[in-house]
């Protein structure tokens, strides 16, 4: 049980931790310069713990086994990354940010997984949607 639920605790516990920081990178601060500085200490970080995690570690070994995703990710990342520090510039809540677009985002991900990845589309997931949308209304009512 705890295997399970140790996953997205850790996804939620840097999901704070990435908002505060997001929020707290200096408004004169060009995003993509403190960005460089984000990857860096990231590729450090997950060089340091691929070593550490794997008894017969081997990059070059791994980096055989790449496809397209892990390139396009990288794309994806910074789009987040700058997405997220131009959102708080611009006055977006750190309260309500995050919220707002991962409503949007399980709208758009229940139809990518069911065109996508051929995911059943339940009433349930249809009645989500609506309640998300209903969810968005609210949240950005002054």
């Amino acid at each position: 049980m705890i295997t399970y639920f140790l996953p997205i605790l850790l996804v939620v516990a840097s999901n704070v931790i990435y908002q505060v920081s997001a929020k707290s990178v200096p408004d004169k601060l060009n995003p993509l310069a403190s960005l460089t500085v984000t990857y860096f200490v990231g590729t450090i970080v997950s060089l340091a713990l691929y070593f550490v995690l794997n008894r017969d570690a081997n990059l070059i070994r791994e980096y055989q086994k790449l496809n397209w995703s892990s390139f396009v990710l990288g794309f994806a990342v910074v789009g987040l990354e700058v997405g997220y520090i131009y959102a708080f510039k611009v006055g977006w809540p750190v309260s309500s940010a995050q919220i707002v677009q991962s409503a949007m985002l399980a709208v758009i991900l229940i139809f990518v997984g069911y065109f996508g990845f051929a995911e059943a589309l339940t009433w349930n997931r249809i009645v989500g949607i609506l309640i998300c949308l209903v969810g968005l209304v609210f949240i950005n009512l002054k």
